[in-house]
């Protein structure tokens, strides 16, 4: 009889165990006790797998730079993907140390955010033959030709138009501007070439001065440089200032505050909350920017590589929609705005559903914590 019964309790345990088992295996929502169906995940994430991601950026020292990481790692790891993220802060050698380094570790895919050499065409060649999935954003035009691997860009054309339309309409195609670029990056070499288009279409806006470069202090460094070049100018000499990457034109906001020279205006490109900040100050006289949430890039390019690492067709290239983002339009907020509440003030900020497939919000539905 003990013998029955202990025979008994072996056999209810072994079954409760195999039930255990197969509940394990069942895909949950996290956030609640209802089971998620994996039936039309691709297989590459149906069993719970995930991936291992490196993003790498050669530029930094911005909050830009900062947005566009967390943007990035926060959409992977609502994917269940293992998220790591490298900045170079400018560094050209250790940014390909990195990608080398990285190619010898585990990951699957990559994300490369401004190689604007030809080494990190020979660098996502040498991912690709390897086996690794690859998205570039703001990088060498000439690894779209790289097979498999996808290359996204702000609209960089449209950024700078939207920007140069407001200046020369606000000063009636007559003005006196410093333009602030630097050369090198394809995304620059975007906006210069519609800022020469718009030079000779308006024979008005003349240019007294360019300068610029890219570092870890850009900002910095470029507030130096203003201030330097305001006391060869005195006021009434220069009207506005275009200024290609936010990090410039912060610079310049600071230096012609300190100078007192808020009669020249500051058209500038990119956005974040330093920027946002330095706009909705007292006394600024960054008029308007142009940007691209660089948050949801990350998220964007993080989406485009998932598709990747599943099998799933992908575009050789990508362009994200860019906005206006006006002083005056920031003032008429009853609070102070930034990169969350921005969508109130502009419309559709922060938002896309580009490649943000059906099957991603199933899993995301799953790592809910």
């Amino acid at each position: 009889m003990k013998n029955w019964i202990k025979g008994f309790f072996v056999a209810a345990l072994a079954f409760s165990l195999i039930l255990t088992g197969c509940s394990n295996n069942q895909p949950t929502n996290q956030g609640s006790n209802e089971p998620v169906s994996f039936d039309n995940v691709p297989e590459r994430f149906s069993n719970g797998e995930g991936a291992k991601i490196k993003v790498i950026r050669k530029i930094g020292g911005d909050d830009h730079t900062t947005q566009f990481l967390a943007g990035a790692k926060e959409e992977g790891e609502a994917l269940g993907f293992e998220v790591d993220v490298f900045t170079a802060n400018g560094d050209t050698a250790k940014f390909h140390d990195a990608i080398e380094q990285a190619l010898n570790q585990d990951f699957d895919g990559f994300i490369i955010s401004h190689g604007d050499d030809a080494a990190t065409v020979d660098a996502v060649k040498k991912l690709t033959e390897n086996g690794k999935s690859v998205v570039t954003f703001d990088s060498n035009p000439d690894i779209a030709t790289v097979s498999g691997v996808t290359l996204t860009s702000q609209d960089d054309e449209a950024l700078a138009q939207l920007a140069l339309d407001q200046l020369v309409a606000d000063y009636n195609g007559e003005a006196n501007i410093v333009y602030l670029w630097v050369d090198g990056f394809p995304p620059m070499v975007r906006r210069n070439a519609v800022y020469q288009q718009v030079l000779n279409e308006n024979s008005g806006i003349n240019e007294l001065e360019r300068f610029g470069v890219a570092s870890s202090d850009t900002s910095v460094q470029t507030q130096n440089a203003v201030a330097a070049m305001l006391n060869k100018h005195g006021k009434g000499e220069i009207d506005a200032i275009f200024a290609t990457w936010d990090a410039f034109a912060i610079g310049a906001a600071r230096a012609i505050k300190e100078a007192g020279r808020d009669e020249i205006k500051i058209y500038g490109i990119d956005v974040s909350n330093a920027d946002l900040q330095e706009i909705q100050s007292e006394g600024s006289s960054w008029e308007y920017t142009a940007a691209v949430d660089p948050k949801l890039i990350g998220a964007v390019n993080m989406r485009i590589l998932a598709k990747k690492l599943a099998g799933e067709e992908t575009p050789d290239t990508y362009d994200l929609e860019a906005s206006l983002i006006s002083q005056e339009a920031l003032q008429t907020a009853t609070e102070p705005v930034n990169m969350v509440n921005l969508a109130d003030i502009v419309d559709g900020w922060g938002v896309s559903t580009a490649f943000e497939e059906e099957w991603m919000k199933v899993l995301k539905a799953h790592y809910t914590k």
